[in-house]
């Protein structure tokens, strides 16, 4: 076998129609467009959404709500998750190099330490966010709490 005599499989592959090409080959005059209107001419091409003048769905429906540009997303992260983190690797300081290599957090993430769960351990947690629950917790064994900075509490 060689490469020039290779072929595509029996059946594969089929001809092109070519339309315009006089009345003998069956697609001509109109070449398979009809008569009049828009579509038949050449150029045409349909607006996103068009719907053959039927009201478009995006006109139908109703508009509602808004997206806060401002919001900041926090992946939530529960003291019991720190608990058993800090019992499995024997630790005292948790910051997101950690969270992150455990693989609790992606490296972009913002973090937010929730109060679900008992802690045991005194910890040392620095993240982006906490809530009060989280924050009593950890100060009740004697933990502390590093808050980082945001770019928009700025």
């Amino acid at each position: 076998m060689n490469l020039n005599s290779l072929k595509p499989a029996k059946g594969s592959t089929h001809k092109v129609k070519r339309v315009g090409r006089g009345q003998g080959s069956g697609r001509g005059g109109t070449s398979t467009r009809g008569h009049k209107g828009a579509q038949s001419r050449s150029g045409y091409s349909r607006k996103f959404g068009f719907e053959g003048g039927q009201m478009p769905i995006q006109r139908r429906l109703p508009k509602y709500g808004f997206k806060n540009r401002n919001r900041v997303e926090y992946k939530p992260v529960n003291i019991s998750t720190l608990q058993e983190l800090a019992e499995k690797r024997n630790l005292t300081v948790i910051d997101i190099q950690t969270l992150i290599e455990t693989g609790l957090i992606s490296k972009n993430d913002k973090v937010k330490i929730l109060g679900n769960g008992e802690l045991n351990v005194t910890l040392e947690v620095t993240a982006h966010a906490f809530s009060k629950s989280a924050t009593a917790a950890i100060e009740a064994k004697q933990g502390k709490v590093i808050k980082l900075k945001n770019n928009k509490d700025e």
